[in-house]
C-alpha cells in the first residue's frame, strides 16, 4: 500500500487540529478559571457533535462521488474528472482564505475566543448552549476544510482517511502537551511551519485541478466535431494530450517518475508532476506569488513584530 498519500491530509489535519485544539483548551481553561468547571460537558459534547458533522459531511461527499462513477459511462467520463476539479477549485479556495486569515488572526485568537466564552457565561441559563456553539463551530470549520481536502483527492481512498486520522491524534497529542501537561510548545513557529507545507500541498492541488478540467473539456471536445474548438491545442501524434493545459515543460518519467519513490513524496508535498504543461506551470507559479506571497508576508511581518517586542522588553 501506497502511504504517500496520506502525507498531505495528515499535515491538513495536524494543522486544524491542532488550531481547534487550541480553541478548545482555551475554553477549559476559562472555564477552570471562571469556576464554571461543570459546564466542560459542553465543550466535550460540541467536540463530539463537531467531529460527527464532519464525518457526515464526509459521507455525502463519497455519496456525490459512488454516484458520478455509477451513472452512464457516456457520462461518467466527463462528469467525474469535472467533479473532481470542482472539488479541488473548493479545497484550493477554503484552505487559501485559511492560511491567510489565520496567519493574520493568530494573535489575536485567545482574545476573541475570552469574548466569545464571557459573552456565553454572560447568558447564564443558556451559557452552556453558548459554549457548545462556540466549540462546534470550531471544529466543524477545520472538520469541513480537511473532508473537502480528502474529497478533491478521493482517488486516494482509504490512505488518505488513515492520514487524516493519525493528524488527528497528533493533535490531540499536541492539545494534551500544551494544557493538560504544561508543555511549553511553540505554536508561533509550529503554524509557520505548517503552513510552508500547506502552501505547497495547494499549489500541487492547482496542479491537479487543471489537469481534471482538461480531461473533461478533451472529452467533451472530441465527443463531437461541434465541440472541437474547446481544445485550443490539442496533438494527435502526442503519446500524452493536452486539450487546455498547451504544450507540456517537461517530461520526467525515466527519471523521477511521480508514482515511485522519492518522486511520490515530492507529488505527495511539493506538487510535482512527472508530466507538466504550460498552463499549470503558471497556475502553480501564479499561486506561489499571490497566495505564497501573501502568507510569507504575513509571517514575516509577524517575526520583525515579536522581535520588536523582545527587544523592547530587554531595554
Amino acid at each position: 500500500m501506497d502511504f504517500s498519500a496520506a502525507l498531505p491530509t495528515f499535515v491538513i489535519t495536524l494543522r486544524e487540529g491542532v488550531e481547534a485544539a487550541l480553541v478548545v483548551g482555551i475554553v477549559l481553561a476559562l472555564l477552570n478559571k471562571a469556576k464554571k468547571s461543570h459546564l466542560n460537558t459542553w465543550v466535550y459534547s460540541g467536540v463530539g457533535f463537531g467531529i460527527i458533522v464532519s464525518v457526515l459531511i464526509g459521507f455525502l461527499f463519497a455519496g456525490i462521488i459512488q454516484a458520478a462513477e455509477q451513472i452512464n459511462p457516456q457520462y461518467a467520463s466527463v462528469v467525474k474528472p469535472l467533479m473532481e476539479g470542482v472539488f479541488c477549485l473548493l479545497a484550493i479556495i477554503m484552505l487559501s482564505w485559511m492560511l491567510i486569515w489565520m496567519s493574520q488572526q493568530a494573535k489575536k485568537m485567545k482574545a476573541q475566543v475570552e469574548g466569545a466564552v464571557n459573552t456565553a457565561l454572560e447568558q447564564n441559563a443558556y451559557a452552556g448552549w453558548g459554549i457548545f456553539s462556540l466549540i462546534a463551530i470550531a471544529v466543524i470549520r477545520e472538520g469541513v476544510e480537511t473532508v473537502l481536502f480528502i474529497a478533491a483527492n478521493f482517488q486516494q481512498g482509504v490512505v488518505a482517511t488513515i492520514g487524516a486520522f493519525a493528524g488527528l491524534v497528533g493533535a490531540v497529542i499536541v492539545g494534551a502537551l500544551l494544557f493538560k501537561w504544561g508543555i511549553k510548545i511553540n505554536i508561533r513557529q509550529f503554524f509557520q511551519f505548517m503552513g510552508v507545507f500547506l502552501v505547497l500541498i495547494v499549489a500541487g492541488l492547482v496542479i491537479s485541478a487543471l489537469r481534471k478540467f482538461d480531461a473533461a473539456i478533451a472529452t467533451i471536445a472530441l465527443a463531437n466535431n461541434a465541440s472541437q474548438s474547446l481544445c485550443f491545442y490539442y496533438q494527435e501524434s502526442a503519446p500524452i494530450h493536452s486539450c487546455i493545459l498547451g504544450p507540456m515543460v517537461w517530461n520526467t518519467s525515466d527519471i523521477l517518475p511521480d508514482n515511485q519513490f522519492p518522486g511520490v513524496i515530492l507529488k505527495a508535498l511539493f506538487g510535482y508532476r512527472q508530466n507538466l504543461y504550460v498552463v499549470q506551470a503558471v497556475g502553480y507559479l501564479t499561486f506561489l506569488l499571490t497566495v505564497g506571497s501573501l502568507y510569507f508576508r504575513s509571517i514575516t511581518n509577524a517575526v520583525r513584530i515579536n522581535s520588536q517586542k523582545q527587544a523592547s522588553a530587554q531595554k
